[in-house]
């Protein structure tokens, strides 16, 4: 009888799947799963064009107007304001910037719209271009004029400056 019962427990442990093995158990914990989206800003040079005035004759009238192109990305939403420096002429400032040959110098402006009458230089909510991005490629016009007349009597050659742009976001 004894062994009888002893067949049985086992064969009913066995059955029950605790025979030589431990029941199987658990913990659990929780973790998050998180990202950080910065807002971000930057000029592309793809599309971007310089402010080139072309040729003008010395002394000649009626005023140069040209423009160029900045490309900007911001992140959709992200709302943004670029300025523009005095360039690199000693004693410049934003509203009577210089082109230089040598000694020789021819003023010039850049505007924030196409009449030329918003002059552009580099503090917020004054004289810079703001806008909101949109996640894409966005093309930002700047509008350039040198004056004729006495403005271009100056010694023939190439005047160049150059300008910073900054995004501030």
């Amino acid at each position: 009888m004894n062994m009888f019962k002893s067949t049985l427990i086992a064969a009913a442990l066995v059955a029950t799947g605790f025979a030589g093995t431990a029941s199987a158990a658990t913990a659990n914990t929780n973790f998050q799963v998180r990202i950080n989206i910065t807002e971000s800003c930057a000029f592309s040079t793809t599309g971007a064009s310089d402010v080139d005035f072309g040729d003008k004759a010395r002394s000649s009238a009626g005023n140069a107007d040209t423009t160029g192109t900045l490309v900007v990305n911001c992140t959709q939403g992200t709302p943004f304001n670029i300025g523009l420096n005095a360039g690199t002429y000693v004693g410049a400032t934003v509203s009577t910037r210089r082109m230089s040959n040598g000694s020789n110098s021819i003023p010039y402006n850049l505007y924030r719209d196409s009449n030329r009458s918003q002059n552009w230089g580099n503090t917020i909510s004054n004289d810079t271009q703001a806008g909101t991005g949109t996640g894409a490629n966005q093309n930002i016009t700047v509008y350039g004029r040198v004056a004729g007349g006495a403005a271009v009597n100056v010694p023939a050659g190439v005047y160049t400056d150059t300008i910073q742009a900054t995004i501030t976001y």
